[in-house]
Parts: C-alpha cells; sequence; structure tokens
C-alpha cells in the first residue's frame, strides 16, 4: 500500500486558511505539499501566511517552514529538505504536471475561479462559490457559527455575508479599507497596538485610520498596490500581541475538516486504485 505521506497535494492560494491548511496536512505527517499563489500576494495575516515566501523566499509559521521554490525539481528538493514548497503559479498550470491526489482550492475568493473534479482523486473548495458533486466532491464551511467546519457532500456553503465574523462584538469596525484605489503606504506594523482613529497608513494620499482600539493583527505589505475598499488590515479588540503569530480559532476548525475529508476519503478508497502521484 502506498503510504499517506506519500501523497501529493496541491493547495490553491497561500494565505491565512491556505496556510493552516497546509500547517495541518504538514503536522499530520503528509509531507508533499504544493501551495501555489500569485507573484504578489496581499494576504493581510502575512505573520501566518506561506505567501510571504514569496517575498522573502522562505516563511516559518508555528515551527513548519515552507520555501519558494520555481521549477518542479526545486519543489522535490523542498520535499526532500522536509519542507512545504510554494510556487508562483496563478493559473494553477503546475497542477496538471505534478497530477495532485488532493486538490485545496483554499483561495477563498468567494467563487468557483476554475476548480474542477477532474483536477484530482479528491478535490476540496474551501467556502461559498462550490458546489459539491458537480464541481468539487466536497466543500468545507467557512461562516463562523454551528455549521463552521462541516464537511459537505452535496451542495454549497453558505453565502457569502459581507460581514467579517464578529470578535469581542466588533465587526466590520475591526477591518481595515482602502480608502481610494493606488499604492498603500504603512507608518505602523503588525502586532503594535493603536487607539481609535489613529493613523495606519494611507492610499493616494488618503488617510486610513483605526476603527477600534487593539492590536494591529494583520496588514499588508507596504507599497502594495490595492484597489478602493480591498481588505488592508486587521485590528484584534482583544489586544494580545501573540494572536498575530499564531493560527486563528477558525483557520485551526477548517483546516482540521481539510484533514478529515482526505482522511475519510483515502481511508475507504484503496490508495492503490488511485494512480500513483509523483514528479516525472
Amino acid at each position: 500500500m502506498t503510504p499517506l505521506n506519500e501523497l501529493i497535494i496541491a493547495v490553491k492560494g497561500a494565505g491565512e486558511m491556505a496556510s493552516a491548511v497546509a500547517w495541518r496536512l504538514y503536522m499530520a505527517n503528509f509531507r508533499k505539499i504544493l501551495m501555489l499563489e500569485t507573484d504578489y500576494p496581499l494576504a493581510v495575516r502575512r505573520a501566518v501566511s506561506f505567501c510571504e515566501a514569496v517575498h522573502e523566499g522562505e516563511k516559518e509559521i508555528e515551527n513548519v517552514r515552507a520555501e519558494l521554490a520555481r521549477t518542479q525539481d526545486e519543489i522535490k528538493r523542498c520535499w526532500e529538505k522536509d519542507k512545504i514548497a510554494v510556487m508562483v503559479d496563478p493559473h494553477w498550470q503546475t497542477i496538471a504536471a505534478i497530477q495532485p491526489a488532493v486538490s485545496v482550492d483554499a483561495v477563498l475568493a468567494k467563487k468557483n475561479l476554475g476548480t474542477h473534479m477532474n483536477e484530482a482523486p479528491l478535490v476540496i473548495g474551501l467556502g461559498p462559490g462550490f458546489h459539491a458533486g458537480k464541481d468539487v466532491h466536497l466543500v468545507i464551511e467557512t461562516n463562523r457559527g454551528h455549521n463552521l467546519g462541516i464537511i459537505i457532500t452535496s451542495g454549497e456553503a453558505q453565502p457569502n455575508t459581507g460581514t467579517p465574523g464578529s470578535i469581542s462584538g466588533f465587526t466590520e469596525e475591526r477591518v481595515l479599507r482602502s480608502p481610494e484605489a493606488g499604492q498603500f503606504l504603512s507608518v505602523r506594523h503588525i502586532s503594535e497596538c493603536v487607539k481609535k482613529n489613529e493613523i495606519i497608513g494611507s492610499v493616494a494620499g488618503v488617510d486610513v485610520r483605526s476603527g477600534i482600539e487593539g492590536v494591529l493583527r494583520g496588514l499588508i505589505r507596504p507599497n502594495s498596490q490595492v484597489t478602493k475598499g480591498l481588505k488592508i488590515g486587521d485590528i484584534d479588540p482583544r489586544g494580545e500581541r501573540s494572536y498575530c503569530f499564531t493560527i486563528s480559532d477558525k483557520a485551526r476548525a477548517i483546516s482540521g475538516s481539510v484533514l478529515e475529508a482526505i482522511l475519510r476519503f483515502y481511508n475507504c478508497t484503496s490508495i492503490d486504485r488511485v494512480r500513483r502521484r509523483t514528479i516525472k
């Protein structure tokens, strides 16, 4: 039998939620993980996002390391070094080349950008925009509440509410959004404490100010090009700086469900009946 940890897993995206998925799978001893990202990621919770490897060459989250790979040979070298591989591939062309056993769409675009069930024996979509049984095999609920993390085998996740999840009673107030289109200039850093109405940065000469008091839990990279209304920061009213550098409760719940979904599938499906997935 092919060991589970020999399965190749492709994760679309390398932001906060995708990174939690990759981290959870790695901790469960899946060690052939490839994450696919854009050439300039706009992750807000950069401190817990493996997409930072695109800019820095590598990124560590809770003792798990990811490294940027530019070729298929470099992907293999990352795995040989016991690291997660991150590749710039916004159109996911590498999936056809590596033929993964599992494909996880963790972009959280609130719509399907092209994921389909033929990508892998098991294809999982996170959140709204996917239909289990049509374009993916399974959908994971991402909306906070009683059903957070539920594995949907037929149908769709709850529709996008457009409202950020509540933390200490704050929803939209805790989110920083770009007031204009242009280049984001920052005067503050992740984990700093801020007061209500403090200047965090600016876009096109317009100040970005905090809506509440708390800790700056997330902030996109300075000098990023942004669109008007884009989420560019996140203030945590609980004031705990350590939360900036650890995976959130929501991300842990969702990533655990992805792990469960994979184990469900491969514990009831003979791995040797699935064509072994290796890089040629």
